[in-house]
């Protein structure tokens, strides 16, 4: 059994968007713990997944999950669900950064599918 401590000194990190920062603090197929920090004005491309449902939880800043008719926006101590199939888009409308935790289970790898025309500029585009 892996008892390794996982933090953002050790994890494997990313970039996406050209702005943004990922950690990747539990890696697994079938549960997925992820630190992300955004910037000011950034986000990613409207997307659902078919299989994978997931936790967003703010650490710090203020998020917004826009939806197809609504947009909830929620801070630090707060957290969002997102069932499997449900188009969704995170962007930082706020003028400081967002961290914040994904857990998605299982992963997202190869569960993402973009919308159509719907990239904004720093974008996500794993």
């Amino acid at each position: 059994m892996d008892h390794r401590i996982s933090g953002t000194d050790t994890a494997e990190h990313y970039t996406w968007g050209g702005v943004c920062d990922g950690w990747h603090l539990l890696k697994d197929a079938t549960l997925s713990v992820i630190q992300e920090r955004v910037p000011p004005g950034a986000g990613e491309a409207a997307h659902f997944h078919s299989r994978a449902r997931q936790f967003f939880y703010v650490l710090s800043g203020t998020a917004t999950m826009e939806f197809e008719h609504e947009a909830v926006t929620f801070a630090a101590g707060r957290g969002l669900h997102v069932p499997p199939g449900t188009p969704h888009r995170f962007v930082n409308r706020s003028d400081a950064d967002v961290v914040f935790l994904v857990i998605s289970s299982p992963t997202t790898a190869g569960d993402r599918t973009n919308l159509p025309g719907t990239t904004p500029p720093h974008t996500e585009e794993k």
